[in-house]
């Protein structure tokens, strides 16, 4: 304010304008950046040299800005694939059956979390796919997406590659299981909810759905960075800033309220502040459906459950204060790793033992 409004603006005009051409080159030179950048990395990156340091590095930009990759047709973009051992899978009978030359009629696919990838699955010597089809004779497929893009289109991509691994595998097809992993149980809620409208053949086969620290109804990073979308927003002088934060991708901001369908997102612009207004997809049907929740809290804490990290246990367990929202997992398919944190969930022995217990029938049904 008066008198010193003048002599602030003189003092602050050089600081501010450079940060707004800071957040200027975030949004219009992005598409430079990454034009310049792909010619280098792609090739470092690409089929030539798979590794498990590559399909991280990409994974995390997917996660982050996977949705302008897709849109801008750059190489560093994740197609959606089924894999194994990191490889690619051919959906074709003679081609799985060299993939899988022992017979088995119960699949396994397993849908990895946000900015993450299928060869992430395996964690400090431990892979719970890798047990599972030892211990119980699954053939265990992994998928591999491109998590920036909207949970929904994801999800009716992967309705679709389910789709035709049922249709080409080479032997009957008794049991199907999904193990997902943090936004991969909403990918795999939204596939079913897809795979029920096209009445397609790969859902009648789905037995189990097993979400481990999925967000459900949200996750508070998520709902921190809108927020602070918001209050930087207020100010004139932080406004500009404000822009940092919406570089990232549509996958991620549907982390706010646990987004599944294209009506959570369709016609809205994802960066307003908005009340969580979801239409509500109950669990699929006829499906035995199971939530594990991490929590960082010790046995027997007394007050509300630490979450993981990242997701609340409520929202892991699928709990909300509004009862048409609350997904309804029943008290015995739900389990608490306790000292655990969002991605331990992938290499704790309980956790392995309970998903054991689950799929080898052994719990109540």
């Amino acid at each position: 304010g008066r008198p010193l409004a003048r002599p602030v603006r003189l003092a602050t005009g050089p600081v501010y304008g450079t940060i707004r051409g800071v957040a200027r080159a975030v949004g219009g030179g992005l598409d430079a950046a990454l034009a310049r950048l792909a010619p280098v990395v792609a090739p470092l990156l690409g089929s030539r040299t798979p590794g498990p340091r590559r399909d991280a590095l990409v994974a995390a930009l997917n996660g982050v800005i996977g949705d302008h990759l897709a849109e801008s047709g750059n190489p560093l973009a994740i197609e959606m694939r089924l894999r194994r051992d990191g490889r690619p899978l051919e959906l074709d009978a003679a081609a799985l059956r060299v993939a899988f030359p022992e017979a088995t009629h119960r699949l396994l696919v397993l849908v990895h979390g946000s900015c993450r990838n299928d060869r992430q699955w395996a964690r400090r010597g431990h892979d719970h796919g890798a047990l599972l089809a030892r211990d119980l004779g699954h053939a265990a497929i992994y998928l591999h997406y491109n998590t920036g893009l909207h949970v929904s289109a994801n999800g009716r991509a992967f309705d679709a590659l389910l789709e035709q691994l049922v249709r080409a595998w080479p032997w009957r097809v008794d049991e199907l299981v999904l193990i997902a992993h943090s936004m991969g149980g909403l990918v795999s809620r939204s596939a079913c909810h897809f795979g029920e409208l096209e009445r397609h053949r790969w859902r009648r086969k789905l037995r189990v759905l097993v979400c481990l620290g999925t967000p459900h109804h949200g996750a508070p990073l998520e709902r921190g960075g809108h927020w602070l979308d918001v209050l930087l927003g207020v100010s004139r002088y932080s406004a500009p800033l404000a822009r940092l934060g919406k570089i990232r991708s549509a996958g991620v901001t549907d982390l706010r309220h646990g987004n599944v369908l294209d009506e959570h997102w369709a016609g809205r612009d994802r960066f307003s502040h908005r009340r969580d207004d979801r239409v509500p997809l109950p669990l699929p049907k006829g499906v035995r459906c199971y939530a594990i929740a991490a929590t960082t809290s010790a046995p027997g804490a007394a007050g509300k459950l630490r979450s993981d990290g990242l997701v609340p246990v409520e929202s892991a367990l699928g709990a909300h204060a509004k009862p048409e929202l609350t997904l309804g997992f029943p008290a015995e398919r739900c389990f608490v790793a306790y000292r655990t944190n969002h991605f331990e969930l992938l290499d704790r022995p309980e956790v392995y033992a309970k998903l054991r217990e689950w799929l080898s029938g052994d719990a109540p049904t």
